[in-house]
C-alpha cells in the first residue's frame, strides 16, 4: 500500500508545483498603478492613478497598469495570460478590462485586452499604441509620460477617436524598401517568367511546323493562375497582435471584477 502510495504523492506533487522558471503572479491588486519594479516617483504613481479613477467613473472600463522589472526567461505572452487569468481584470458579462504590461530590461510591453473592448482596442490599433504612442517616449527615459500617454490613448480607441500619430512621430522608422515592394518585383518577375516562357513555347512549337494560336496555354495560365496568386497573397490575410485567453474573477480592492480575456491585444519593444 504505501509503495504505491508515495510515488502517486510524488507524481501529485509534480503536476500541481508551477512551472520552472515561470515567473510568480502577484495577488489582484487594489490599485490600478502597479509598480512592481518602483521606478515611478510617488507623484507620478499618484496622478496616472487618479486619472485612471476618473475614466472609471465615467465609462466603468477598467485599465490596470503593471511594471515589472524582468520576464526572467518567461514568454510575454504566456505571463501576460496567466496574469489576466489571476487579475480578471473588468466587470462580469462587459468583459471590458485592458491591463497595460511593462518589463523594464527586457524593454517589452504588452496590452492584453478583455472580449468586451476588442471591437475598439483592436489588435492593429493596440500595436500602434505601443509602438507610436509608448515606445519613443520610453527609448528617452520617459517612463512615466510614456505610460500616461499610452493611457491617454487607449481611452480614445475606446472612445473611437483614435488616431495613428504621423510618420516623423512613429516609434519605427520607415524604410524605403519594405515587404510590399518586394512583393510587387517579386509579382513582375514572375510575370516576365511566364511571358518569356510563352514565347519560348511558341517558337519551340513554329520550329515543329505547329501555327495555332498560344493563347491555350498562355492565356489561362496568365489569366486564371496569375489571379489566384494575386488572390492568394492580398485576400483574407491580417496581420496584427493576438495571444492571451482567459476567464473572469475578482479584480482586487477596486469596483467589477470577472472580466475576460479570450485573444485581443498586442506586444511590443523599445
Amino acid at each position: 500500500m504505501l509503495r504505491r502510495l508515495v510515488p502517486a504523492l510524488l507524481l501529485l506533487v509534480l503536476l500541481t508545483r508551477p512551472a520552472a522558471g515561470a515567473l510568480p503572479i502577484p495577488p489582484p491588486p487594489d490599485r490600478r498603478i502597479n509598480d512592481y519594479a518602483g521606478v515611478l516617483a510617488p507623484a507620478d504613481r499618484d496622478r496616472l492613478e487618479q486619472k485612471l479613477i476618473a475614466r472609471e467613473a465615467t465609462s466603468s472600463n477598467q485599465v490596470v497598469v503593471a511594471i515589472f522589472r524582468s520576464l526572467q526567461g518567461e514568454s510575454l505572452e504566456d505571463f501576460s495570460i496567466r496574469l489576466a487569468q489571476a487579475w480578471r481584470i473588468g466587470q462580469k458579462g462587459l468583459d471590458n478590462g485592458v491591463i497595460f504590461l511593462i518589463f523594464l530590461d527586457d524593454r517589452r510591453t504588452r496590452l492584453e485586452v478583455g472580449y468586451g473592448l476588442e471591437d475598439r482596442l483592436t489588435d492593429a490599433i493596440a500595436s500602434s499604441i505601443l509602438r507610436d504612442v509608448v515606445a519613443p517616449r520610453f527609448r528617452e527615459g520617459h517612463i512615466a509620460d510614456g505610460i500616461g500617454a499610452g493611457l491617454d490613448a487607449i481611452d480614445r480607441a475606446i472612445a473611437g477617436a483614435y488616431q495613428r500619430p504621423p510618420g516623423p512621430n512613429r516609434g519605427q522608422p520607415t524604410h524605403g524598401f519594405g515587404w510590399r515592394e518586394a512583393l510587387g518585383l517579386l509579382f513582375v518577375g514572375l510575370l516576365l517568367f511566364v511571358l518569356i516562357q510563352n514565347r519560348v513555347q511558341q517558337a519551340s512549337l513554329r520550329r515543329r511546323g505547329w501555327t495555332g494560336s498560344s493563347r491555350g496555354w498562355g492565356g489561362p495560365f496568365i489569366g486564371g493562375g496569375m489571379g489566384g496568386f494575386g488572390g492568394g497573397w492580398y485576400g483574407g490575410g491580417g496581420w496584427g497582435g493576438g495571444g492571451g485567453g482567459g476567464s473572469g474573477g475578482g479584480s482586487g480592492g477596486f469596483g467589477g471584477g470577472g472580466g475576460s480575456f479570450g485573444g485581443g491585444g498586442s506586444s511590443g519593444s523599445w
